[in-house]
């Protein structure tokens, strides 16, 4: 994919470039994760109902990590409306599925997860009998044995985005601003400064009990009922981006380089290929023959990677995610910090991402120089201290080499910064609704009493005797009985069902077509030929 002609060193230049008929062809879609929970606030151990189609290959409904963890996925639209219709109509029809299949299962419309089971029982996804369906599942399994299960069943949405005329170069140049901003959108719209104590029983952590007069346990370390069980940091805004969520001494290791494809896929190739000592020693069979991991890299696959962001093509069916970016270039992006916020009943409104689309445009038409191991440290630091000390008046975050500039201050900056391209957008759409989108994020810098995990822990406290649990249980039953009200007509329903049938078929052609032994189709799968060659190095002038 070649590069857009925006000039790299001219912000001016490239505002210029974003003329209103490109700024409409900005594309965007939504995949949301959510655990489907009983109504007393424990996990559900039912399987994915057959009624919503094959996981492995439904275009709109599927699971993430767990059998019990659900994710919805929108299609590709042009306008923030349309997107958002559909992900509630998506909602709609499984929340009817789920009350045929399953009874008064709901979704937890938090991100943190509900009551869990003990770690093993946590079941994890299941795609059938064919080589990739097996395959999806061993990988689930190697992440329960890397980070736990518990971890997985962190919940969130992921925003996808793309603008014509963008390639690799301005991409990457967009993922590098992200990083370094990615604060601002933790602050913003980070909904889980709380969660149950069930989530980190036998695990180290700094997070507070909500309610000081009584511990979180009772003396046999069962979690108390109601607020006793919750703890919380005071000033977080998201526990699930913080020390708590998706953290590794493996991953941790990687200081992967964003200042171009080709030092992102060469970070990526060695994870997916450098043997990892814990992961040997765990092996790809346990003693009785089970697979229990793809892989004994440091990554099984590149989905492993944990990041805020990442670079995205669409793949071909069997083909790896890697040697698609090499071969073919970056397509879009993939924003994955978001939290589900429990006060909106699909976990996301159009404000948000109206303020992201502005956003992703300020990352990517300001200027971005390359990162270095020093900034990647920083960006690191940032990202904890936001996530759970973000609200925290007089916070400072670290900016080039020393952590002297306040958070608030910061943030004004970004979002002055952010103004022009608002308009621009509002031209462009004949509306005012993205510099309205700004003008909330401002009050909410001024004001952080209006940020969602400031309104997270005032509920709680306030109407729910300090119980998260509790907050989330009522929330969650009120979305469940929201979208089980809202109209729904024949036509929707036979179009769904038809969704259902075809996927439920192309799993049964998967499956009657393999031919190769699961082993044969695992070794080569995650061979490292499968991951593309190195872009060519250019010649060097003499």
């Amino acid at each position: 994919m070649s590069s857009t002609t925006i000039s790299p060193d001219s912000h001016a230049g490239r505002l210029l470039g974003l003329s209103p008929e490109r700024l409409r062809g900005m594309r965007r879609g939504i995949e949301k994760e959510s655990l489907r929970a009983l109504p007393g606030g424990s996990l559900a151990l039912t399987p994915h109902p057959a009624m919503l189609g094959s996981a492995l290959t439904h275009p709109r409904i599927t699971t993430d990590y767990s059998e019990s963890q659900v994710e919805l996925i929108t299609g590709v639209h042009a306008d923030v409306d349309a997107c958002l219709a559909e992900l509630s109509e998506i909602h709609q029809y499984t929340y009817r599925t789920l009350r045929s299949a399953c009874g008064d299962e709901m979704l937890w419309v938090s991100s943190m997860p509900c009551v869990l089971p003990t770690d093993e029982t946590i079941p994890l996804g299941r795609y059938g009998s064919s080589n990739i369906g097996r395959a999806k599942s061993v990988y689930r399994m190697g992440l329960g044995h890397r980070y736990g299960r518990r971890m997985q069943t962190i919940s969130g949405i992921h925003y996808n985005w793309s603008l014509p005329g963008a390639g690799n170069e301005d991409y990457f140049g967009l993922i590098r601003n992200f990083r370094r901003h990615a604060f601002l959108l933790l602050y913003l719209f980070g909904a889980s400064p709380a969660l149950h104590s069930n989530f980190v029983q036998g695990r180290s952590h700094e997070l507070q009990p909500l309610r000081k007069d009584s511990p979180a346990h009772a003396g046999d370390g069962t979690p108390r009922p109601h607020g006793e069980g919750t703890l919380h940091m005071p000033h977080g805004t998201s526990l699930r981006m913080g020390k708590l969520g998706y953290q590794s001494e493996a991953q941790a290791s990687l200081a992967v380089s964003y200042n171009s494809l080709e030092s992102y896929a060469a970070s990526l190739h060695d994870a997916l290929t450098r043997p990892w000592p814990a992961y040997e020693a765990l092996g790809v069979l346990n003693p009785g023959g089970d697979y229990i991991q793809l892989a004994t890299s440091l990554l099984q696959i590149e989905n492993e990677f944990y990041g805020t962001i990442r670079p995205k093509r669409t793949i071909f069916q069997g083909e790896r995610p890697l040697h698609a970016l090499r071969e073919r270039g970056v397509e879009y992006v993939e924003v994955r910090l978001l939290d589900l916020d429990p006060f909106e009943p699909i976990g996301i409104n159009a404000n948000t991402l109206r303020f992201l689309d502005v956003f992703l445009l300020h990352c990517l038409s300001s200027a971005s120089p390359p990162d270095t191991p020093q900034e990647i440290a920083e960006i690191g630091r940032n990202q904890h201290l936001t996530a759970a000390r973000g609200r925290e008046p007089g916070l400072q975050l670290w900016r080039n080499g020393r952590q002297a500039t306040s958070l608030h201050d910061w943030a004004v900056e970004l979002l002055d910064a952010c103004a022009p391209l608002a308009a621009q957008l509002d031209a462009a759409h004949s509306c005012t609704e993205y510099s309205a989108a700004l003008q909330a994020a401002r009050r909410a810098v001024h004001d952080p009493a209006l940020l969602p995990s400031a309104r997270v822990l005032r509920a709680i406290q306030e109407e729910h005797d300090g119980s998260f649990l509790d907050f989330v249980r009522t929330r969650s039953h009120a979305t469940r009985a929201d979208l089980l009200a809202r109209p729904w007509d024949a036509a929707q329903q036979t179009r769904y069902e038809a969704m259902t049938q075809a996927s439920m078929s192309e799993q049964a052609s998967i499956e009657a077509a393999d031919t190769l032994p699961f082993e044969e189709f695992r070794k080569l799968y995650v061979s490292a030929s499968r991951l593309g060659q190195p872009a060519p190095a250019s010649p060097v002038a003499v």
